[in-house]
């Protein structure tokens, strides 16, 4: 396969990074998706500059690859999940927002990243949804000029129930931004059999031109719930052979396993999870 694996840290989250790291790399990973959280490098602590280059130099020894990504569920507001969005009414919030995933693309570059991921956000009540694209392309307007600067894409997911939900919405964001080079893509496989139209493999090969990031699980049609591989409804030879076909467009960042509900048996399933995409992925070329 010319996929190149990698597990999230959300899943991994009664590790330390260190040893998180660690088991990844004996695994046989090729990278790993970084959630800035404060148990892994927590992007609102101090001396973050100092503590980003040591992972960095504990990645390189590792000869991993990261990708940074922004869905901590609680590193901004102990207690709204994911609070404030970048769709909040309050621009202050907002803009708290917009600062975290601007230090994410700091963070990014000084470990040499893919990609930052992100996610729009769920509409708050009462909001239309003229209103909700404004505060979102306003929002992300210094992240992606921040991106820009540094040199990393800044790849956006489509998350069911958010504004920014659908394959077409991503589309509808960069005709709203002005089709700007660093905003890309970033491709939930689960999510694609619980919400597009597209089958997951098609989903794939629509989305090829923009991606920056994958992630992959298992998942059910229309029902939001990432599981472990073979609990759930996708086929994944043929999805994991549309992935492995990306690597002769030229993508080639990670393809990570996203299993934040599953940390309790983090390094179990680390472990079948790689075994299952080698498995039923395609044979090396």
């Amino acid at each position: 396969m010319t996929i190149r694996l990698g597990y999230g840290t959300n899943g991994l989250t009664d590790l330390r990074l260190g040893d998180a790291l660690g088991l990844l790399a004996d695994l046989g990973y090729d990278g790993v998706g970084l959630t800035l959280d404060h148990m892994h490098l927590d992007p609102m602590g101090p001396d973050l500059l100092a503590r980003t280059r040591r992972v960095a130099g504990r990645l390189q020894e590792l000869g991993l690859g990261v990708t940074v990504e922004t869905g901590a569920r609680y590193v901004l507001d102990p207690r709204r999940k994911h609070g404030p969005s970048l769709l909040d009414p309050d621009p202050e919030a907002r803009a708290a927002r917009t600062g975290l995933l601007v230090r994410a693309v700091g963070v990014a570059a000084e470990l040499g990243a893919h990609a930052v991921h992100c996610f729009s956000g769920v509409m708050p009540p009462g909001t239309d949804a003229g209103t909700g694209w404004d505060r979102l392309t306003g929002a992300l307007t210094p992240v992606i000029d921040a991106a820009q600067r540094a040199g990393v894409p800044l790849a956006i997911e489509p998350e069911p129930g958010h504004l920014l939900s659908h394959l077409s919405d991503f589309h509808h964001l960069r005709a709203l931004c002005g089709e700007p080079e660093p905003l890309g893509l970033t491709l939930d496989i689960g999510h694609c059999q619980c919400l597009e139209q597209a089958s997951p493999v098609d989903c794939v090969r629509d989305a090829a031109p923009w991606l920056r990031h994958v992630q992959i699980e298992d998942m059910r049609r229309g029902v939001h719930e990432h599981l472990p591989f073979g609990e759930g409804e996708i086929d994944f030879p043929p999805v994991l052979a549309a992935l492995d076909a990306l690597g002769d467009n030229g993508y080639q960042g990670l393809t990570v396993v996203e299993l934040p509900r599953h940390s309790h048996a983090g390094p179990e399933l680390a472990r079948t999870s790689i075994e299952f995409l080698r498995k039923y992925g395609p044979p090396s070329r």
